[in-house]
């Protein structure tokens, strides 16, 4: 009977433990944070490199440096080649790594922390945005919306590409609102377990306790669900296509931030409790069992 009440009890306190723990990941934004300060200083350097003068851009399509003489190498060149040579040396200078360069750093990334309800800018990361966010010229945070609207999508691409950043809408918005609706759901259901499971330990009941455990059971399991299609949301956010629109350079450092870990260490305890839950009355039935005695038998009657 003493082990019992003391699985149970641990039951319940895991699994209040997991509440405030879920609780928390629930109200905080730092489920996944971006740092772009690394990126923003390579393309202020890059910007202050393109405006000085002196500044010379090797080029393998500089090579050989002797032009080749009028009519030689243009006739049997198809008109693709014919139109390089006939361009000015210097519409030639950029490298495929430059122009990399410059569509990157025509993007503006800011380092951003994004929860469940909104994304904002870190603090503290950035002076620029951090004087534009005191004049109140933006908004530190965005809500994230969980409703469809054709204003997100970019304008002025071809048709082709507009219906499948539509579609990726759609599939990212579904992900969202999975992640979000279970996440709710497995609080509940583990709010309304430990309810049961203290009321069932006051009353002695061993059948409120182990409906208690299993309601923990189920709502890991929405929990697991959550977590899952976060990660997923996350991993089709980064794969979108095109890339130059929605893809991250490698000089951006991102990662899940403290939000997730306390989602997953939430998880890990309400399914530890609704173990513990469930096999304690398990164990008062055992020890019921044992201390039952048979009648005996006394002049062949019972």
């Amino acid at each position: 009977m003493a082990a019992m009440k003391m699985l149970t009890g641990a039951g319940l306190f895991l699994a209040f433990c997991a509440l405030c723990l879920l609780a928390m990941a629930i109200c905080t934004d730092y489920w996944y944070e971006t740092d772009a300060r690394r990126h923003r200083e390579r393309c202020k350097n890059y910007a202050s490199k393109r405006n000085d003068p002196g500044f010379i851009y090797i080029s393998s399509h500089n090579l050989p440096l002797r032009m080749p003489p009028d009519g030689i190498g243009t006739q049997d060149a198809g008109p693709g080649a014919r139109a390089m040579l006939l361009l000015p040396r210097e519409k030639r200078h950029l490298t495929p790594a430059a122009s990399a360069m410059e569509s990157h750093c025509s993007r503006q990334f800011n380092s951003t922390v994004s929860g469940l309800w909104r994304k904002c800018h870190r603090e503290g990361f950035d002076l620029e945005t951090d004087d534009l966010i005191y004049k109140g010229v933006i908004q530190r945070c965005t809500p994230v919306k969980y409703h469809y609207t054709s204003s997100i999508l970019p304008r002025n691409l071809p048709v082709n590409i507009t219906k499948t950043i539509r579609q990726d809408e759609w599939h990212a918005l579904h992900l969202r609102r999975m992640t979000a609706g279970f996440v709710g759901m497995a609080v509940s259901i583990i709010l309304f377990g430990w309810i049961i499971g203290v009321l069932g330990c006051c009353q002695q009941h061993d059948l409120m306790q182990y409906v208690a455990g299993l309601l923990f059971l189920m709502g890991g399991t929405c929990c697991i669900i959550s977590l899952c299609t976060c990660v997923a949301g996350i991993n089709f956010e980064l794969s979108r296509y095109p890339r130059y629109l929605y893809g991250l350079p490698e000089d951006i450092s991102h990662g899940y931030g403290w939000s997730m870990f306390c989602a997953w260490g939430g998880l890990g305890l309400t399914l530890l409790a609704g173990f513990l839950c469930t096999l304690a009355p398990s164990l008062s039935s055992t020890s019921a069992r044992t201390t039952v005695h048979k009648p005996r038998h006394e002049n062949g009657t019972v």
